[in-house]
């Protein structure tokens, strides 16, 4: 086991060839990463500390590079976006493994992604962790046309959308498939309806840095589910939060209640 580096393995699914790791513990409980818009498994799971976290702690970790991102293949459609096209890869991962039920954490558009999932499919899924999106779930996250121009602009130097140059230099730095991303960014942003929301029995914690200005309130969103909490990530941005000792913490927390009911 490589805590540090993992190996990837690949799988297809809905004609895609779809890049994932399987590492931690195999006898351990399942915990499957789902990874944010524009972000990859390493980036998101890797590099802040999720996999070493979690694996350290007796867990079977998996995460795939979404379909569009890292080195899973990149539709340019953006109906090939839709979250509960890319959850069905994310049970297909599953079904794969053979792996019955698992605890999802999905973060930001990973978060929609894990939610999708356990409406359609709720006895694949242990427990959830949404990080990175609260009521935003249900009540939108803004206007993010702006991104996909950003993404598909000739050169960075001539955006100025704070938010769209933020993700353009993101998705610079992790030398993305910028025509992918724009495509997903349009199609995966359909929103959760309220009383569907109150229909997911999982267990669910929810995690949102207190300066991240795109998720929305976490404690609004819990609020709308039978079994929730809410973790307020202090002093986190959108982008930070996701490696936070807080948020990492929370989780572990989370895990062991779950152990004990």
């Amino acid at each position: 086991m490589n805590l540090n580096t993992p190996a990837f393995s690949s799988f297809e699914h809905d004609g895609l060839n779809l890049s994932y790791f399987d590492e931690g513990n195999p006898e351990g409980p399942p915990v499957l990463l789902i990874h944010g818009f524009a972000s990859t498994a390493s980036v998101n799971w890797v590099y802040p500390g999720w996999l070493k976290t979690l694996g350290e702690a007796g867990y079977r970790v998996i995460a795939m590079d979404n379909r569009g991102h890292g080195a899973s293949d990149k539709p340019h459609d953006s109906e090939a976006y839709r979250p509960w096209i890319m959850a069905a890869d994310s049970i297909a991962l599953l079904d794969h493994l053979g792996i019955q039920q698992a605890n999802l954490i999905g973060y930001s558009m990973g978060a929609r992604i894990s939610v999708f999932a356990t409406l359609k499919w709720p006895d694949r899924v242990r427990s959830l962790v949404l990080g990175g999106l609260g009521i935003g779930m249900t009540d939108g996250v803004g206007d993010w046309d702006p991104i996909a121009d950003a993404l598909l602009a000739p050169s960075i130097d001539g955006v100025t959308h704070a938010r769209g140059r933020m993700f353009r230099a993101f998705a610079e730095q992790t030398k993305s498939d910028r025509q992918a991303l724009a495509a997903c960014i349009r199609g995966s942003r359909d929103l959760v309806e309220r009383a569907d929301m109150a229909k997911i029995e999982a267990p669910t914690l929810v995690a949102v840095g207190t300066k991240d200005d795109i998720a929305g309130s976490p404690q609004e969103l819990a609020a709308l589910m039978p079994d929730a909490r809410a973790l307020d990530i202090p002093g986190r941005d959108h982008m930070l939060a996701v490696g936070d000792k807080v948020f990492k913490a929370a989780v572990l927390d989370f895990y062991a209640d779950l152990a004990d009911r």
